[in-house]
């Protein structure tokens, strides 16, 4: 019996020389996750037995446990390198349409536009609206639209945006302005004074040059007036704007601007532009303000844009993947999904550093990252592996003694043997 109780020992030696080694091995694999060999006792099953009265029969290995502690944060600044700071895996689909699980955030863009690991497996995320706002529960591919520009919007009213806010001003009206007559074109170079331009852009997205000029009429009022040519002609749209003694706009009567097709010559077919003013801003909080200081704007912008290629990528720590153009655009393209489970030894790991599910690991609770205990996700870095390469060694060495002693504890059965095969 003694045989059996040395060859157990040797066996499981081996298998915790073979994890350790395994462990040594994949020191510098980007995600790995060590393992560790644990034991437990081998006893015979004896009718009538006492306790106390058995010996044993040596060990066993009763399971190659996974260590799911957190490592080290790499900086990369490769853009679609992720890190996930805290619990949880990146889900990909395998290219036969099978849910993986890994904590290696190299990824890459396919020649699709699919955000994708090493072996091709694709990165799962949620639909979100164009401000990074999740939209569906439900994951798909994360793309990223390389090849092919932003189509241009026009600025103003059109039938894909009714709802336009058109151009939004933030200024200061100098309450201590001369007074001036009502504009007409062409404006006077007093009448210009206090001004300011911005670009607006057609249906096809060529820009178009707008400047808008502030007058004032009366005390606590002025009038607003928009021109293609430096106040040369004016456009239709603008209206009076009234102040109180405080400073703060009281009413206006401002109408859209107007720009007729005669001078978007670039839009094809030809049309007009309507652009509001929106002097007030979501809250319904006024913009505009008549203080005793200079003119000056502090914020001016509008809804439309030209044509855009892709620049740059940023993926926020909430999994928001913003998509950066060439026109200035920001627009998100997803939020990257990150899975947990309930028991994480019962999942499988398999060649290329990823887990499948099991019956014993349960099914993958998905969400966005920081929500339901998961952690955060962390671009232009990646995850090391969490193998405590002095540790392994310490283990290594360790092992090979048990090894060691275990064949000792067969060479002395042998002796003893021997010795009974030799007794007369």
């Amino acid at each position: 019996m003694s045989f059996q109780t040395g060859l157990s020992g040797l066996n499981a030696a081996a298998r915790n020389l073979q994890v350790i080694g395994h462990n040594i091995a994949n020191a510098n694999t980007t995600g790995m996750k060590a393992s560790r060999a644990e034991f437990a006792e081998v006893y015979a099953a004896a009718l009538g037995a006492t306790g106390g009265a058995s010996a044993g029969m040596g060990v066993q290995v009763a399971a190659i446990a996974q260590l799911f502690t957190q490592g080290n944060l790499k900086i990369t600044g490769n853009q679609l390198d992720l890190a996930i700071n805290g619990a949880g895996f990146f889900q990909v689909n395998a290219p036969d349409g099978s849910p993986l699980f890994t904590r290696n955030g190299e990824f890459k863009l396919d020649k699709d536009g699919f955000i994708v690991t090493n072996t091709g497996a694709r990165l799962q995320g949620f639909d979100t609206d164009a401000l990074g706002q999740r939209t569906s529960a439900v994951t798909r591919d994360l793309t990223l639209p390389t090849g092919q520009p932003i189509p241009p919007r026009a600025s103003g009213i059109t039938a894909a945006n009714p709802l336009s806010r058109g151009i939004e001003i933030t200024a200061n009206l100098d309450a201590g302005a001369a007074i001036e007559s009502p504009p007409t074109a062409p404006l006077t170079e007093a009448q210009k004074r206090f001004g300011t331009a911005l670009n607006a852009f057609d249906e096809q997205g060529s820009p178009v040059a707008v400047q808008l000029y502030f007058v004032k009429t009366a005390a606590n009022t002025w009038q607003i007036a928009a021109s293609l040519d430096n106040g040369n002609s004016l456009l239709a749209g603008g209206g009076a704007l009234t102040f109180g003694a405080n400073g703060q706009l009281v009413s206006s009567a401002i109408s859209n601007i107007t720009i007729p097709a005669a001078v978007a010559p670039a839009t094809v077919p030809s049309s007009a532009l309507t652009i509001p003013l929106t002097l007030a801003d979501p809250a319904g909080t006024p913009t505009l303000t008549q203080f005793g200081s200079r003119f000056g704007v502090f914020a001016l912008t509008q809804d439309g844009y030209a044509a855009g290629d892709l620049t740059s990528i940023d993926i926020a720590e909430n999994g928001v993947v913003m998509a950066r153009y060439s026109n200035g655009i920001s627009r998100a393209e997803g939020q990257v999904a990150l899975a947990n489970f309930r028991n994480l030894q019962g999942l499988q790991p398999i060649n290329g550093g990823f887990w499948a599910q099991t019956f014993a690991s349960g099914p993958p609770t998905l969400g966005g990252p920081q929500e339901g205990g998961v952690g955060l996700v962390r671009q232009n870095a990646l995850e090391e592996s969490n193998v405590e390469l002095t540790q392994e060694l310490v283990n290594m060495m360790v092992a090979q003694r048990s090894y060691q002693a275990n064949a000792q504890t067969i060479r002395t059965q042998d002796q003893v043997l021997q010795t009974l095969v030799n007794m007369r």
